[in-house]
């Protein structure tokens, strides 16, 4: 089986769940670490799939490998090969695909709630999960657009647009690979940028985000394991050509 390939922007944001889940499963993973100086593809031909994490950086900023990145997942999802997206990964999937990145209205920071759609879109990929509050982390100050045909699975009052569906292709604002060490790095990290607006609803303090993980860890892994359940459904060498198509997004 070709292997997914993994994008790192940032070294502090790393594979996290996303790698142990594919492990468990038997799925090969490679890292491609653009943080490192690794090349961007030129084409998604030798990979199951792509999977881009998180970042502090902007996709508006002048970095020189988000155009060829933004190429990137354009030929993927022109030959079907599934994308997924966690927050700055997320992002780059809506800028390629026609969407625009902007000032979320507040910072989000800390453990949180998002509703989950409920119609049949939103089923498929969050099963039991449809219709309910689900439990995510967060760490942004910027938002997606949904891109023509995408179908929007989470929201809050927060942001908008928590996460969306195209296809096979999976784009979160929020986190859902964390790892209780990368939560703590995080919050030693930019403990700084957290404290100055703790006093928002929608940001936590280091302390609290480290008081809330033994209860919310588990309940993130339930929608990860959900989540990234479906998307590998859709890896090329695990499928059918038939069970995705961008028109079954479309509704009435």
């Amino acid at each position: 089986m070709r292997p997914v390939a993994i994008f790192r922007h940032s070294p502090t944001e790393d594979s996290g769940y996303f790698a142990i889940f594919l492990e468990a499963r038997r799925i090969p993973w490679t890292l491609i670490a653009l943080d490192a100086g690794d090349a961007v593809p030129v084409n998604a031909q030798a990979y199951s799939g792509l999977c881009f994490m998180g970042g502090a950086m902007s996709v508006n900023d002048p970095l020189s490998w988000i155009a060829p990145v933004c190429a990137l997942i354009r030929d993927a999802v022109a030959q079907n090969i599934p994308v997924l997206g966690h927050c700055l990964g997320g992002q780059l999937i809506s800028k390629a695909l026609g969407g625009t990145v902007t000032k979320n209205p507040v910072k989000e920071i800390g453990w949180s709630q998002i509703a989950g759609c409920a119609d049949e879109v939103a089923q498929r990929w969050l099963g039991d999960f449809a219709g309910q509050s689900l439990t995510v982390f967060q760490w942004h100050g910027e938002t997606f657009s949904l891109p023509e045909h995408a179908i929007l699975l989470a929201e809050n009052a927060a942001c908008a647009h928590q996460i969306f569906a195209l296809g096979p292709h999976l784009a979160m604002q929020c986190h859902t690979e964390m790892l209780p060490e990368m939560i703590a790095n995080w919050c030693e990290q930019w403990q700084e940028e957290a404290a100055a607006i703790a006093h928002l609803p929608s940001v936590q303090t280091p302390e609290a985000m480290q008081a809330d993980l033994p209860q919310n860890l588990p309940a993130l892994r339930k929608l990860a394991d959900q989540l990234y359940g479906v998307w590998v459904e859709g890896l090329r060498e695990k499928r059918h050509d038939t069970i995705f198509n961008l028109n079954q997004n479309a509704r009435p």
